[in-house]
């Protein structure tokens, strides 16, 4: 599945960046079991953090598209957990998205569909997931989303 993941990257033109290390007092990943608790991650898009308030100062494309880096870094931290052999991913299980919204913002579901989306074309049927999108007043260091994520793991 490494093989597969790595080429649906290749195709849509993404890679995988380097697996965060966490800016505070946690860890980026706890296994329990066969399930990866993955911590929240943010943003980046060539090296910055994409930061904002979706429905003030950010549009619904900009979020959708901070959300599917989310993603690609939240693939990064299994990658790095599971010793590079993603084939070990058995299914997404879940995916909590915050989204810095102003108050009028209703469109929070839209914005998770950037991770969700990916999610199911890197990992097919067990990329479908349950999930939580909710609106928030701010994020750590201005991120316009953050994503935690929930993978069980063979």
């Amino acid at each position: 599945m490494t093989d597969t993941i790595d080429a649906t990257l290749a195709e849509l033109g993404l890679t995988l960046p380097e697996a965060a290390a966490p800016v505070a007092a946690y860890v980026p990943v706890v296994r329990t079991g066969n399930l990866l608790h993955i911590s929240g991650q943010l943003p980046f898009e060539d090296g910055a953090l994409m930061t904002g308030r979706v429905g003030e100062d950010r549009e619904l494309d900009y979020a959708a598209e901070a959300a599917r880096r989310c993603a690609l870094m939240l693939v990064a931290q299994m990658k790095r957990a599971l010793d590079g052999d993603l084939s070990r991913v058995a299914r997404i299980v879940k995916l909590g998205v915050f989204v810095n919204s102003a108050g009028s913002f209703t469109d929070q579901a839209q914005v998770a569909n950037g991770a969700s989306e990916l999610m199911i074309k890197l990992f097919g049927e067990s990329g479908r997931h349950a999930r939580s999108a909710v609106g928030v007043p701010v994020l750590p260091l201005g991120a316009v989303v953050e994503i935690d994520a929930i993978v069980e793991v063979a």
